[in-house]
């Protein structure tokens, strides 16, 4: 009996991974062939469709409950370890990611070397993170309550301090909060694409979470406290929405009740407002919840324990589709290939999956099998 609720309990949390894992692979399908219509965040009511609003808004999801289940999976890493062999491994894993960016995952996005444009984006803010939260594990779990607080709910107060190129604290204010582009020398520049600041906020909370997940916790509890925490964020944030005073620019009523819908629910992903995160950790906890109640998703299980395999692999497997429809058709947007309706890149996004539920499936039986070390960091 304890060995099933701990698979359910752990299964649970590979298929919610799994599952922003695949939303994720629809918004990059997207930024491959969909780019002549590209979006921001916020984004722009007035020149972004309905539908293209609501294919990008379901991809905001993704970040923040991956950061949020890999807060959780360092304490359950660390669970039975002590202090110093968990700070070590995420330290550890947290430079692998940051190398990840910097090389394989940006060839991936430009395949070009050395590339004009380093872009520093989800897995440099994990890595960050990951090192940020090696040295915050130390605290007393009071002080990582008040840092929590702090960082997501604080962290809009300092939307107004800026630095200009050139002084002492542009370079490492552009990295924790300001989104900027950092001039490299030799005609390379770097994006600071995922400000880290607000999320090792979140990867800290999803640390605290942990107890809620030991062999002895009650399953009953552990899904009445995330549904608790999951409405009192959605709460939070129709009340701070509608307050329009705090956490995000102002939403406005639109001609439309669909118009001012998209207002309401146009929040800013860089860095991720208050808004933000309340609204993507509501439903990622009520989500977090739901999956422990069913035993389906095993394609979203598999993904969700190789999910570092499939995100390279699914960006290699779009770049190089990319390049062959252009090969093929050639360009029709403009000086590039891209799709004319929003459901053709849904459409895309099911014959990819499935083409890397192989590989997928066999790096994942690589990996139980633990014969190299080195896999445990994927």
């Amino acid at each position: 009996m304890t060995s099933s609720l701990q698979r359910s309990r752990l299964g649970s949390i590979d298929r919610l991974r799994g599952a922003v894992m695949v939303l994720m692979l629809v918004d990059h399908v997207r930024e491959f062939f969909y780019l002549h219509l590209q979006v921001g965040d916020p984004m722009v009511i007035a020149s972004t469709s309905p539908e293209l609003f609501f294919t990008r808004l379901t991809s905001h999801v993704c970040a923040p409950v991956f950061v949020l289940l890999t807060g959780l999976g360092a304490w359950l890493y660390g669970s039975g370890r002590s202090p110093r062999d968990t700070a070590a491994y995420l330290a550890k894993r947290g430079l692998l990611l940051i190398v990840l960016e910097l090389t394989v995952v940006n060839f991936a996005w430009t395949f070009s070397f050395p590339p004009r444009m380093i872009y520093l984006q989800v897995i440099w803010a994990i890595g960050l993170a990951m090192l940020a939260l090696s040295a915050l594990l130390w605290l007393p779990r009071a002080g990582q309550i008040l840092l929590v607080a702090l960082l997501v709910f604080g962290h809009n107060a300092l939307d107004t301090v800026h630095f200009s190129s050139g002084e002492a604290g542009f370079i490492p204010w552009a990295i924790l909060h300001d989104r900027s582009v950092i001039e490299l020398g030799s005609g390379i520049a770097a994006r600071t694409s995922y400000p880290v600041l607000p999320w090792i906020g979140i990867i800290l909370f999803g640390y605290l979470l942990g107890p809620l997940y030991t062999r002895e916790a009650s399953v009953v509890t552990r899904q009445r406290r995330l549904l608790a925490m999951g409405m009192a964020a959605l709460g939070a944030f129709v009340v701070f929405r509608l307050l329009n005073v705090y956490g995000d620019h102002a939403w406005l009523a639109g001609n439309t009740i669909l118009a001012s819908l998209m207002s309401f629910l146009n929040i800013t992903k860089y860095p991720p407002s208050l808004h933000f995160i309340l609204l993507t950790l509501g439903l990622g906890l009520l989500a977090l919840a739901g999956m422990e109640r069913t035993q389906g998703g095993r394609m979203l299980a598999l993904i969700g324990r190789v999910p570092m395999f499939f995100y390279i692999a699914h960006l290699y497997l779009l770049h190089l589709i990319y390049l062959l429809l252009t090969a093929y058709y050639g360009p029709n947007q403009g000086d590039r290939f891209g799709f004319s309706q929003v459901w053709m890149v849904w459409a895309m996004a099911l014959p990819v999956l499935a083409s890397l539920y192989l590989p997928c499936r066999w790096f994942g039986r690589l990996k139980q099998e633990g014969q190299q070390g080195w896999m445990s960091y994927f």
